[in-house]
């Protein structure tokens, strides 16, 4: 694979000069066309060492206007990226629509190394790369341009730029605070970077490998292909949404077939006032405690409460807020996205409030609104939602692969109980807040609601992530039955001594080891 790029290309000082303004020029009209848009770019920046690529950076900063770009290097983790799943630094450095991002290595950096000083196999090494082409199509499919460029060496080549570099104390390859030591085995490098390339080598994101032997030949040829790559994404200014296929899991439409997994609830259930007292005590003292162990063992706690409208979410969240220690957790209720969410993609604004490890977040509604309210009201295509769960599903693998305890709650109550509560919303002052012509809105799409729902536990309620059904006619029983499950899910992991916690042994490649955390 690399022999194209240690044919020894150059261009002289006359060529380079006399094409550099104008590649210049062209940068900054595709960049200002970017912005007007809102097309964001992410440039991945990786090769060999001492191939020059905090040079091409540095260039790509002179030739383009900062104002619409950041840079961002991933060297050591900091103490609140090691507490949450790995992708967190990332999601954090995603630019907004109509800017650009250039990272150093991105999300490669760390299967690289991880596998470079043998804490995986190359099977552990392909699961992180499927991940990768996993995340990079969901970008790509909510409208990112990713440009990757691969620079290269070949071996007498990289010694020598090395030596060069070794004698010059001013120079910018000498200041980094951390230096691999990938040119020590050059051959296990090359076979690991070309496996990695091999592998995350797609159509919508592809690698374009770059001779850097010759400085100016280097620069010249990323900016030309960058300023190519943006313009052919310019003619295709929306994503390109394949058509929408039969889906084994979509209900026909015959009557009979419309029966759903929330008409298969129970709702007549109730809980007597005494009894509920009792189990009230009971539980929110034990939420406590666990909540204290989980602090103890660095193992976050992630709560999504979902349900109809006038379901009991507030009162059930109320109910474990009371009972735990406000330094222990954060509630993040979800309402439409601002401007600044809108310009990301819609797991951007959920990723972002992640707790640290030891820590509880709860979100009042979540991530599901984009196979719920958005689905049921046209906010996204049938091609987003429709991608969403897999998407989803991921994030959520992420979670408790990384060590959190995650909750999913669907609260539930019936057509008739959710007209009487809306009545009492409406009469009562200090409720009346509550009640919008959204809630009565929506209330007349039950039917689609309900469909809704019921194909969103179908393929989001997952081994490591289920959902739970709670039966909210009856908001004492439901408060309980949420209290209770949050009880047992919590004291099974704690118990669970072989629970990944971070900072422990992962599987793949990219996550910090049990050898290296000790």
């Amino acid at each position: 694979m690399f022999e194209a790029a240690k044919v020894g290309r150059s261009v002289s000082k006359q060529d380079f000069k006399a094409q550099r303004d104008e590649l210049r020029t062209q940068l900054l009209e595709a960049q200002r066309e970017l912005t007007e848009s809102r097309i964001p770019v992410i440039v991945i920046v990786a090769g060999v060492e001492a191939a020059g690529k905090g040079e091409v950076v540095n260039r790509l900063n002179e030739w383009l206007d900062t104002r619409g770009m950041q840079t961002f290097a991933f060297w050591d983790q900091s103490d609140e990226e090691n507490e949450r799943p790995r992708y967190w630094r990332f999601w954090r450095t995603l630019p907004a629509r109509g800017e650009i991002a250039i990272l150093f290595g991105g999300w490669y950096l760390a299967p690289i190394e991880h596998r470079f000083a043998g804490h995986c196999d190359d099977a552990a090494l392909d699961a992180e790369l499927a991940r990768i082409v996993d995340f990079e199509r969901a970008l790509t499919q909510d409208g990112n341009l990713v440009v990757k460029f691969w620079f290269h060496l070949s071996e007498p080549d990289q010694k020598a730029r090395l030596k060069e570099l070794s004698r010059d104390d001013r120079s910018r390859w000498k200041m980094l605070p951390k230096k691999s030591k990938f040119s020590e085995q050059y051959q296990l490098f090359e076979y690991i970077a070309e496996r990695v390339i091999r592998q995350t080598d797609r159509g919508i994101a592809p690698w374009y490998l770059i001779e850097a032997e010759d400085k100016r030949y280097r620069d010249l040829t990323v900016g030309k292909t960058l300023l190519q790559a943006i313009r052919a994404r310019l003619k295709q200014p929306l994503p390109i949404e394949p058509p929408a296929t039969a889906d084994p899991l979509e209900l026909p439409e015959s009557t009979s077939a419309q029966i759903t997994l929330l008409d298969q609830l129970d709702l007549s259930q109730r809980l007597e006032r005494d009894e509920y007292k009792t189990l009230l005590k009971q539980y929110q003292r034990e939420v406590n405690d666990l909540a204290w162990r989980a602090y103890n063992q660095k193992r976050s706690i992630v709560l999504v409460f979902e349900g109809a409208d006038a379901g009991g979410k507030g009162g059930a969240i109320r109910r474990i807020t009371s009972a735990v220690d406000a330094r222990l957790y954060r509630t993040i209720p979800i309402a439409a996205p601002t401007d600044e969410e809108k310009a990301h993609h819609y797991l951007w604004r959920f990723w972002r409030h992640l707790p640290r490890a030891g820590h509880m977040i709860i979100y009042d509604r979540s991530w599901y609104g984009r196979v719920l309210v958005e689905r049921v009201e046209g906010f996204a295509s049938e091609t987003e939602w429709r991608r969403a769960y897999s998407e989803i599903n991921e994030f959520e693998e992420q979670l408790v692969e990384n060590g959190a305890v995650l909750l999913k709650f669907w609260l539930q109550v019936s057509e008739d109980e959710q007209l009487r509560r809306f009545q009492d919303r409406e009469q009562t002052p200090y409720k009346q807040y509550k009640i919008t012509d959204e809630d009565w809105r929506n209330r007349e799409k039950w039917p689609l609601y309900k469909l809704a729902v019921n194909e969103m536990v179908a393929r989001t309620s997952t081994e490591y992530a289920p959902w739970t059904l709670v039966e909210g006619d009856d908001k004492p029983f439901a408060r309980i039955k949420v209290l209770r499950t949050l009880c047992e899910r919590l004291r099974t992991a704690l118990d669970n001594s072989a629970a990944p916690v971070p900072g422990s042994g992962i599987t793949r490649c990219g996550y910090q080891t049990t050898q290296e955390a000790t």
